[in-house]
């Protein structure tokens, strides 16, 4: 199980293999063994990635290249690592294996070939190859180990060092599979306070089927915690990740909430909680955070009455402290303590100022998205997400859905206007520039909290996120998604006339069914293929909408690449 969490790449938590082009790697690589992940760690760096060693190790590794050893003494070395140089160890064993150099002469050897000093490589050259010869290896071979050693050891990597952080990446990914819940509600709380990591591992636990729910002040803790759900195993919110709360103030809460298992309205949480910790502004974030969305009332009527709860409750907690609830007893209490008044009658916030609130209070949305009511376009729609542009070149044309926010115009040396933004989708956040060239065409665009298609070219920056170099923007309330008007699926016949995939009469069916389904504005040509060498074409009477869901059960009916676009 640890292994699949490296091979489906969810690794985030886990040391080492956390970044995106990693996470692409250990796709590609499908790691079985402690001796992949150390490999891994040595080749994901500069030298290895620029020189196509990596891709040449991933081909070895899965057998579409051949492997092989010059030498068959090599072989022990080197199996590990599928004939390859890889670390500096085994340049080492070579030299002691094939040119009976000490363990301190190899260390010195691989010293020199590190410094890649010409004078010292050239006496270590003649060096190994007279111990090789001495040894009766034959020359031609001997020298091109050498030469294979030599270029390997520029950028050869300590296995010591990195079998060390494989095993600790081992460990947490064991972790990670044995104890999901309990490894991302603690990833979670190690990141309180960076909402770009937060909403990072929150979608991953979307992913991972793990439900994480809003803060609550009848359930929640200082920090992330693993609760038992109606809908399965579930993460609940920690109140320390709500703005403007502080330690004492979500103790004060915890005290309060013991005794009675829950709070039930709000008045009775400020008769209750501490009020010298907790005051209004702290009571309103945790109203606009949906921390207190279990309370009687929804969060408007919570805002409207913060002040007369806190009033009653302030005034509760004085006559407690003064005795005179012991001494007037439940008359008091009626007249003077515990006082609940009815909720006004005041709508609900709307969706986008409920999840707004949620976003200032916690730094990400939580109950819901902006993008949600978008889902269907921005799956059509967008090639990329702010996670996985990562490793791709200066210039390549990408789209993002998301939400601006924190514009920011500026001006370049010359005067001219310029903008910054943040585009936030599901998976984070990434900075986008609006530069002179299309600032006076889409300047009007920049609306903060607006849900937006940005189509743009990729900026990587070194040891930074990369950025986007915006070229359209488009809102997602009036984006449309491009489908063509007329589209030719075609599916392949067996000598009986049956479909190659499967019983035709079956076929045509589900086709059928699809086609009903899926009605829309676009005309499909059936293209019957026969291997005799002739084709039956057939109009479709129903009209379709080819979109993303549209297209994948094609594919299972009909197979890769029966779709072809006749007509836009």
């Amino acid at each position: 199980k640890a292994y699949e969490i490296f091979s489906r790449g969810f690794t985030s938590g886990v040391f080492q293999f956390e970044s995106p082009g990693m996470r692409d790697i250990l796709r590609r690589y499908q790691p079985t063994r402690i001796e992949d992940l150390t490999a891994l760690n040595a080749l994901y760096r500069p030298g290895p990635l620029q020189g196509g060693m990596l891709d040449d190790f991933i081909e070895r590794k899965h057998g579409r290249k051949a492997i092989a050893y010059d030498l068959p003494e090599l072989r022990p070395i080197l199996e590990e690592t599928y004939g390859v140089i890889l670390y500096q160890e085994q340049v080492m064993q070579i030299a002691s294996r094939l040119a009976g150099y000490s363990l301190g002469e190899a260390d010195i050897l691989r010293r020199a070939m590190g410094k890649k000093k010409a004078e010292e490589m050239a006496s270590q050259r003649e060096r190994f190859i007279r111990g090789a010869l001495e040894r009766n290896f034959p020359q031609r071979k001997i020298e091109r180990i050498f030469d294979l050693m030599e270029q390997f050891a520029g950028y050869g990597f300590n296995k010591s060092h990195s079998a060390a952080y494989a095993f600790l990446a081992f460990v947490t990914a064991y972790l990670k599979a044995h104890y999901p819940v309990d490894f991302m509600a603690a990833l979670l709380t190690s990141e309180t306070g960076n909402p770009v990591k937060i909403a990072k591992y929150i979608n991953e636990c979307r992913d991972m089927n793990i439900t994480v729910l809003p803060p609550d002040v009848n359930s929640s803790d200082w920090s992330f915690t693993p609760v038992a759900d109606l809908l399965g195993d579930a993460i609940r919110f920690g109140l320390g990740a709500v703005k403007n709360l502080g330690p004492s103030a979500v103790e004060g809460i915890r005290a309060a909430r013991e005794p009675l298992g829950r709070f039930r309205s709000i008045y009775q949480f400020c008769d209750t909680a501490d009020l010298a910790s907790i005051n209004r502004r702290m009571i309103e974030s945790l109203i606009r955070a949906g921390a207190m969305d279990s309370l009687e009332g929804n969060r408007a009527q919570l805002m409207a009455v913060v002040e007369g709860a806190m009033e009653a409750g302030q005034r509760a907690q004085r006559a407690r402290e003064s005795g005179q609830e012991g001494l007037f007893g439940e008359a008091f209490i009626a007249e003077h303590g515990h006082e609940e008044k009815p909720l006004p009658v005041v709508p609900e916030f709307a969706l986008r100022e409920k999840l707004l609130g949620e976003k200032e209070m916690l730094g990400f949305y939580v109950t819901g998205h902006p993008l949600d009511q978008y889902e269907e376009k921005t799956h059509e729609l967008a090639t990329h997400s702010s996670g996985n542009l990562e490793g791709l070149e200066k210039g390549v044309e990408v789209a993002l859905c998301g939400v601006i926010t924190g514009v920011q115009r500026k001006r370049n040396r010359e005067g001219k206007p310029w903008a910054s933004m943040v585009l936030e989708d599901r998976n984070g956040a990434v900075e986008a520039l609006l530069f002179t060239t299309n600032f006076e065409r889409l300047s009007s665009m920049l609306a903060e909290d607006q849900a937006v298609l940005v189509r743009g070219l990729v900026l990587p920056e070194e040891n930074a996120p990369p950025k986007i170099s915006v070229q359209d923007i488009v809102p997602l309330e009036v984006a449309r998604v491009p489908l063509p008007s007329l589209i030719s699926i075609r599916v392949w016949l067996r000598k009986n006339g049956d479909a190659a995939n499967g019983n035709a009469g079956d076929r045509v069916a589900a086709l059928n069914d699809l086609f009903r389904r899926k009605a829309g504005d676009t005309q499909v040509r059936l293209r019957l293929e026969s291997p005799r060498d002739f084709t039956v074409i057939l109009d479709v009477p129903t009209k379709v909408r080819p979109d993303r869901e549209f297209r994948a059960e094609i594919e299972k009916l009909c197979g890769a690449e029966a779709i072809e676009v006749l007509a836009n």
